[in-house]
């Protein structure tokens, strides 16, 4: 018995002894000091590359992308003379948006306006008529004429536009016969120096609603293709519009001749909007009938989309819906808009078939 107990004292010793060793080693490893951890090098640094984009706005007129307070100058609108004689005038390659309406004889007069892109000079202005009170308002601005029949100037002198009329003090230094034309087709207007004397006139209000390009436009995206648009005025005003995909824009031409700026070359449109208009009789003078609605067609990038248009006061700009009545966006540039009577006649001629 005796060996027995001795044995078994012996053999519980080693065991005991590894166990003690584990425990004294846990102890001492925890009073030893932790490693050192490693230090960022405070020499080191992030430098941005990225730059703030300058901030942009839109050409209220044109619907280009234009940086932001480049264009707080006023719109200048004038009535230009589409006479024979008149032709080829002077700064129509540069309008931001230009109307086409009847006049006497069943010729045609412009109510070009500008405002993004402002010449020199342009011209040659002629008498104001009765419908223009009704397109030019919306714009505020400037509004270029040489007189007028009494009843028609009071008309637009009542309205939110500056008049500068031909023969008037205000005009002395700004308006000029150019001795090129003969008169009455060569009232001339120094565009720049004008509207350096109202300065203090603000820009227009966007008129028109834009896509940032043609190819995004409503009538580029859902429109039919369009090789030509064919318009007729009256028996003796007729003109075209030919799609030029190199261009990018509709060409002009004017009973079949291809229409001129002064340099000699063919005048162009990003936009060609045709409204079918009403056109009454104000003693003897084609008064097209601006307040209202009806049909219309918009061409933008090659291809035209049916649309409907309304004008709802004097002051109201044109508003220009497909046929669900989403707006229409014309592509950004420069606009041309025909207003044909409802006794003339517009076509839409597609691309001819391979």
């Amino acid at each position: 018995m005796v060996q027995t107990a001795v044995m078994r004292r012996e053999q519980w010793r080693p065991t005991t002894v590894v166990a003690v060793a584990a425990i004294l080693a846990i102890a001492v490893s925890g009073c030893v000091a932790d490693a050192p951890k490693p230090k960022p090098d405070p020499t080191s640094s992030y430098i941005s590359t990225y730059k703030t984009p300058a901030a942009t706005a839109l050409a209220p007129l044109r619907g280009t992308t234009v940086p932001a307070g480049s264009l707080s100058n006023a719109s200048i609108a004038a009535k230009i003379d589409n006479h024979p004689d008149a032709r080829p005038q002077v700064g129509l390659e540069r309008t931001d948006l230009l109307f086409e309406e009847l006049v006497e004889g069943g010729l045609t007069r412009y109510v070009a306006v500008w405002q993004s892109d402002i010449p020199d000079l342009l011209g040659p202005v002629r008498s104001i008529r009765p419908m223009d009170p009704n397109i030019i308002s919306p714009l505020g601005g400037i509004v270029c004429y040489s007189g007028g029949q009494e009843r028609f100037v009071a008309l637009m002198r009542k309205t939110p536009v500056y008049n500068a009329i031909h023969g008037q003090p205000d005009t002395a230094s700004t308006f000029y016969r150019t001795p090129t034309k003969k008169a009455p087709h060569n009232v001339l207007v120094k565009a720049k120096e004008l509207l350096a004397q109202h300065s203090s006139i603000p820009a227009p209000a966007q008129q028109f609603a834009f896509a940032l390009d043609v190819p995004s436009s409503t009538a580029a995206k859902d429109g039919k293709p369009t090789a030509t648009i064919n318009y007729k005025f009256s028996t003796v005003t007729s003109g075209s519009w030919t799609w030029d995909a190199a261009a990018k824009a509709f060409l002009r031409k004017q009973a079949g001749v291809v229409d001129t700026d002064s340099a000699g070359a063919q005048l162009k449109a990003t936009n060609v909007v045709v409204i079918r208009v009403p056109v009454t009789d104000d003693q003897n003078v084609p008064r097209t009938e601006m307040i209202g609605g009806g049909e219309a067609w918009v061409s933008s990038g090659g291809a035209t989309v049916h649309a409907h248009w309304e004008k709802r006061s004097a002051t109201d700009p044109i508003r220009l819906v497909d046929d669900n009545g989403v707006t229409i966006r014309l592509a950004a540039g420069n606009s041309w808009i025909e207003l044909v009577p409802l006794a003339g006649a517009v076509e839409f001629v597609g691309p001819a078939t391979p």
